[in-house]
Formats: structure tokens, sequence, C-alpha cells
């Protein structure tokens, strides 16, 4: 279908991945991986067209569709949600205009045998066979579906997209991508600001609708859920594995133990030529095997044995000062903006220890509810903090609020007190910031860098309610499982809003629901949640 062949990309002379091809066939769902700097994201704008290679090629069939949604974009302000989503279908209904004015220039003409003419004819011909030969759609129907299975309202489809965030503009752009069924549908960490149950409706659409897919995604679940194959890039190359991704992680570590095993017998064969060559080499009676010996190692194909990141947080949260019983009591609370209801009447009741799970749709409250607690924003009702409450609070913009101008090691001593500054370099180190990469602006770190470095931030002071909003946005799955390990250790009590199921699984152990206005009380783990509310869902649909 696709192929991908002989590409390289050099930066200032060196690559950064040399001669990878592969093809990508109808029904493929593969997962990119490889860690920070491998070259994922540049590879997919080297398929999606939107960067050249140094060398090599990317072939498609001349009417294939290749759509891509980039980690970062902007989305138009200048019209409503469903215009802009319309927009997927304008190559068609340019086709349709273009056929209705050269018909009409058809019926008016009556030079029959210019050439002119027979252009017109041979372009109207090759137009209406490909007009013809896509399936009729209700556009309409078809936007509607797709918007409200990306979680948006039907009141949302006339507000303008400058209303949105980034998250939802990144939704709108993903409903173009969706609408047009392309033939390669490529995405770079798609599900970095959606709620768990738009995460579901698009791996279902993945899964039942989509003809083939490249993700970049650091969600695990999410990419175990739609992927049946994996292509890792890792030192300049790559290997391909026609599995998900937790067989390809067991097969991906077999295939490092044999290369070590082949590489450590490589390196006793030549240890072992070398002495007999400095042994022998003066020695007139082996002067022809001593010279035999040094062709064998001159032409000896050297094992190597791909990188592990051996690069570790180390992560541990100061011990926590005891609080009172019930950290937070909350009775009849309400929030309103103008005439919208967030959540109305809410009776929430936290105790000491427990490590809590907020989940729900965007926008039903769930950030609303922690800034009632971090006394932010006003509200009806009363919430009250228990005895000796210490916060600490990772909001979801915490990595953006940070100053571009200071470098790594100015931010943490800009507010590091007492005998902690002695040891800030340390810290830093423990957050896999070390050497010369401490006087980096932050203004250069990728997402995933400065979330780390927001997160040491919290870690300056002890606290006994941590409350983290979207923590694993832009963590990468190993630095997500060492924080989760961290956090199963915290001995305070724990908020979590987050729509990473994996990372909520065995940390959470209860959860509340947004939605509706309301907010419901689930006394179980973010699995018991998920297998009971697929239930409840089926039997409304009986009930209908």
């Amino acid at each position: 279908m696709i192929s991908v062949d002989g590409v390289t990309v050099e930066f200032n002379g060196s690559a950064l991945f040399s001669d990878i091809s592969f093809n990508i066939n109808e029904n493929d769902r593969i997962a990119l991986m490889g860690k920070n700097g491998a070259g994922k994201s540049t590879l997919l704008k080297i398929i999606a067209g939107v960067n050249k290679p140094t060398r090599g090629k990317v072939s498609a069939p001349k009417d294939a569709i290749i759509a891509y949604l980039p980690q970062h974009l902007l989305t138009e302000d200048k019209c409503t949600v469903f215009e802009e989503t319309s927009k997927a279908f304008s190559k068609i209904l340019g086709m349709k205009t273009r056929m209705e004015e050269l018909n009409h220039q058809l019926e008016t003409r009556t030079d029959y045998e210019s050439d002119e003419y027979s252009k017109i004819i041979e372009e109207v011909s090759d137009l209406s066979e490909k007009y013809y030969s896509i399936e009729e759609v209700n556009f309409d129907a078809e936007v509607e579906r797709t918007l409200m299975g990306l979680g948006f309202l039907r009141s949302d489809f006339t507000r303008p997209t400058s209303e949105f965030s980034g998250g939802w503009r990144m939704r709108i752009e993903l409903a173009k991508i969706l609408l047009q069924k392309p033939d390669l549908i490529l995405l770079d960490e798609p599900t970095n600001h959606m709620d768990i149950e738009s995460i579901q409706w698009l791996e279902d659409f993945l899964v039942n609708n989509a003809k083939a897919v490249i993700v970049i995604s650091h969600d695990k679940a999410f990419v175990d859920n739609i992927t049946n194959r994996t292509i890792e890039v890792t030192m300049g190359r790559i290997y391909d594995y026609k599995t998900n991704y937790s067989h390809y992680l067991q097969l991906r570590q077999e295939r490092r133990e044999q290369q070590q095993k082949h590489y450590e017998e490589q390196q006793r064969e030549i240890a072992d030529i070398q002495q007999f060559i400095d042994r022998f080499k003066g020695t007139y009676s082996k002067t022809l095997q001593v010279q035999s010996r040094v062709k064998m190692l001159e032409k000896m194909e050297l094992i190597e044995v791909d990188e592990v990141d051996t690069s570790a947080l180390n992560l541990k949260f100061p011990p926590a000062p005891r609080s009172g019983n019930y950290p937070v009591i909350a009775e009849g609370l309400s929030k309103s903006y103008g005439d919208h209801v967030v959540f109305k009447d809410a009776s929430v009741t936290i105790e000491r220890g427990q490590k809590i799970a907020f989940v729900g749709k965007n926008g039903e409250g769930k950030s609303t509810f922690v800034k009632a607690i971090m006394g932010e924003i006003d509200f009806e009702g009363r919430l009250q903090l228990g005895h000796n409450c210490q916060i600490g609070y990772f909001a979801q913009n915490q990595a953006s609020l940070l100053d571009e101008d200071l470098t790594i090691f100015q931010t943490i001593d800009s507010i590091a007190v007492g005998e902690i500054r002695t040891k800030i370099k340390d810290m830093l180190g423990a957050f896999m910031f070390s050497g010369d990469t401490i006087e980096k602006k932050v203004k250069v770190l990728s997402g995933g860098e400065k979330t780390r470095l927001a997160m040491i931030k919290l870690l300056l002071q002890p606290v006994n309610l941590l409350i983290l909003d979207e923590p694993t946005n832009h963590l990468d799955i190993r630095t997500k499982d060492i924080l989760k390990d961290a956090l199963k250790a915290f001995d305070g009590t724990l908020i979590l809003v987050s729509h990473d199921r994996d990372f909520l699984d065995g940390l959470a152990t209860k959860v509340f629901e947004f939605g509706n206005k309301r907010i419901k009380e689930h006394f179980e783990d973010i699995g018991g949640f998920l297998r009971n509310k697929k239930l409840e869902n089926l039997r409304e649909i009986e009930r209908k």
C-alpha cells in the first residue's frame, strides 16, 4: 500500500536514523515506539509529507489520502465548530462545484471542434468518474456523529472555535481527519487532552472504521487496545514486531538478551584472537597464522547491543505531616458560570489516606472542584478543609506556568529555602537533569522535561493532601510508571484528575464521577468503575 524506502535523516553530519525501510498495509495499526529523541515524530512527519528526508523516499498510490494529526496545531478562529469540521469535505464539495462550472461552459460554448472544448470534456469526465465513485454521504449527519463521539455537545456546534481550549481544537482537527476516511491516519499523542469516554470512542473508531493507522502515544492502554504491530526506532534503525505494545516489550527483552549473549561470545573470541596475535607476532614460524588472524579481526562485523535507557527518575515524596481525619468535606456545593451550571448540590467527603480519582468528560467540573478546594473560585454551599491540611497542587497547565527565561537550576534555586538549597543538584539529578543540562533554559525543554521540573517544585515542602490535575500529559510510559509507584507509597491523601486508565489502575481505590451536573461516588477502583459504567449504558439502551 504505502512504502518507506531507504529513508535517512541527518543533522549536522550525524544520522538520526539510516536506511529505514518498511511497508504499511491496509489494516495495519502500528505503534511507533522509542525513547525521547529517537526520531519518532520526525519519521511521522516524513510519512505525512511535511518533512523531507536527507535520502530515501515514501511511495504511495496516486489517490491515497494520508492524514496527519501533529502534537501541536492551530485551528482557525474565523468560523464555528461545525463549519470548521465540515472543511473535511471541502475537496469533494470543490469537485462538485468545479463539475457544475464546467458543465455550464459546455452548455454555453459553441466551439465544439476546438482543443479547449475537448479538454473541458476530458476534465468533466475525469472529475465525474472520481466524484460518483465516492459513496453518497449525508455530510451534516457524519459531522454531527463524529463531533458528538469526540465529546462535543450540539450546543457547541454553533460556537466559534476561538472559545475552545487547545485540547478541544485538537479534537476538531481529529474530527476532520476521521471524516476524510483516509487510507493512512498518522497520530502524534492524540489522547493528551481527551477524557476517558472520548478515548474509548476513538479506540472503537480506529479499530472498526480506520484503514491503516500509525500512532505515537504514551497511553499504554490506548496503544495496546488499538495496535497489532509495533515499530521501534532505536540507535538509528528500526525493529518491526507484528504484535501489540505489551507483547513487543517481552520480545524486545528477549532480543536484547540474545544480543548481549552474542556480544559477550564475540568479545571472548576477539580477546582470544588478540592474545594469539600479541603472543606470536614476532615469531617467524607463526607469521602466516598471525596475518590470518589480523585479517579475521579486520573483517569481523562487530555486534552492537541496542541501547537501554538507563537514566531513571528517583522519585519519593517526603513523609506527610498528620492531618485531620477528613481533609475535605463539601456539603451542598454548587458552581455556575452565568446560566451554565457546572455542578449542583454536591456533597463529598474525603478521608485521610484515601487515593481518589476524579473522572468524567471534559467540562463537567473536575478542575472546577479542585479550584474550589484551593480557594481559587467562589461557590455556593460549604467546603471545609480538615485540621492541619497542607496542600500540594499540580495544575493541568503547571508546566506552562514556569518562567521560560530561567535555567533549570535557577527555577529550583529561586524557591528552595533552608537545608534543601545545598541539595538542589542532587534533586535535579534524581529527576534526570544532570551535568550541563541544568543550565538549559526552560524555553528549550520538551513537554515531558517541563512536567518533571514542575514536579520537583511540588516536592520542595512536605504536604498531606496532594492534588494532581492531569500530571501524566507529556510523560513517557517509563516515567509515568515511576510516578505511579511514588504515589502508591505516598502516605498522605491523594486526589487525581486523570483520563489515563493505565495510570489510575491499581492507584486510585475510589472514584468520583463528574457528569450531568452531579458528582457520583463509586466505592471501587477504576477497573470496576469502567466495567459497571458499560453495563449501565447497556441497560439505558435497553430501556430506550
